[in-house]
């Protein structure tokens, strides 16, 4: 999963960025540069299966953070950010809500708006060459609709598409449908307190998810060493860190779940889509095994742990062979049969 962290000058998004990935950087995204970052996403029953295989590798599943240049207040995305953050799979949006300057929600409110405008240029501009081509007048009626929204100044994440639409659209990376998650920047005394009613509110009327950090805070805990990272913690009555938090809020915004392969060699987590079908799952870890993709035999983790081995678990009847089209479930253990 790939996130992007998007923020004015001054937001302190890259001290966000160093708090989740645990990295120190020198004001690396208030400068005309990206940063690139990777956290592992704790998981327990990873833990626990390397505690039963002892395997020679423990695999986590992984987000990477991009932090792109931070903008001054009134200063418009240039095309080479814009088509940097159509790369990425979702957006954290930044906003400085720690030294009273700033109206946060108003500066959500313009971030987005951004994205608007970004994805009405492309549209415009794709439809003026779609009067050039025969055959696509499926694509120009889909866009159609779009620029329909987007001229009315609300995102593409209002409109909902047919699986052929998604196809049509899917080489756009539009930035007004990718999934965005809003990161309240607060002084270290509002850290550990709740959204304020109004930030809330406007949230709901954006279907958008909210969380309230401190980027100061944060970053001192994530220098911690794991012992002295919970009473820290405690004391200022912060329940967990901001990395699990958000990891928890993203896999949730983007309806991902972990299904796992275990074994000697290795234990690793997978992160897919909920609703994926065992043959794609498949291709997560390689696409000969997607194309050769014979059958899937699995177990769920909770069944694996109460009987402890795979030969126990097909005894009691809970190791299953499924198909193709089997929905893979959060917590499954899978082990693919293919043949190419």
């Amino acid at each position: 999963m790939k996130v992007g962290l998007i923020g004015r000058q001054g937001s302190g998004k890259t001290t966000i960025f160093g708090a989740l990935t645990g990295l120190r950087t020198e004001g690396g995204g208030e400068k005309m540069e990206s940063h690139l970052g990777v956290t592992k996403v704790p998981d327990a029953r990873v833990d626990r299966l390397s505690e039963i295989f002892k395997p020679r590798k423990t695999t986590y599943a992984e987000i990477r953070f991009t932090d792109f240049p931070a903008q001054q207040a009134k200063e418009k995305a240039n095309a080479a950010l814009i088509a940097q953050m159509r790369d990425v799979d979702a957006m954290a949006l930044v906003l400085n809500d720690f030294d009273g300057a700033t109206d946060p929600v108003k500066e959500l409110r313009d971030l987005l708006a951004e994205m608007i405008l970004a994805d009405l240029g492309v549209v415009e501009n794709r439809l003026v060459k779609l009067k050039k081509e025969k055959g696509k007048e499926r694509e120009g009626e889909v866009l159609a609709r779009c620029l329909k929204t987007l001229e009315a100044e609300e995102s593409l994440r209002s409109l909902e598409f047919t699986p052929d639409e998604e196809s049509l659209l899917a080489g756009f990376g539009f930035l007004s449908r990718k999934s965005v998650i809003a990161l309240f920047n607060v002084s270290e005394e509002r850290a550990g307190k709740e959204l304020p009613e109004g930030y809330r509110a406007e949230l709901d009327r954006l279907h958008i998810p909210g969380l309230v950090l401190s980027a100061k805070v944060e970053m001192e805990v994530a220098q911690l060493d794991e012992k002295d990272r919970q009473a820290f913690l405690t004391e200022l009555g912060i329940a967990e860190p901001a990395r699990d938090r958000f990891i928890r809020a993203s896999y949730k915004l983007l309806d991902l779940i972990s299904f796992f392969t275990s074994g000697e060699d290795e234990v690793k987590a997978w992160t897919i889509e909920q609703g994926t079908p065992a043959r794609k799952a498949a291709g997560k870890i390689h696409s000969d095994i997607e194309r050769g993709f014979i059958r899937a035999e699995v177990v769920a983790y909770e069944d694996f742990i109460r009987y402890g081995t795979e030969a126990k678990c097909r005894e009691a009847g809970k190791l299953r062979l499924e198909g193709k089209d089997y929905a893979v479930a959060d917590g499954d253990i899978i082990h693919f049969r293919f043949n190419v």
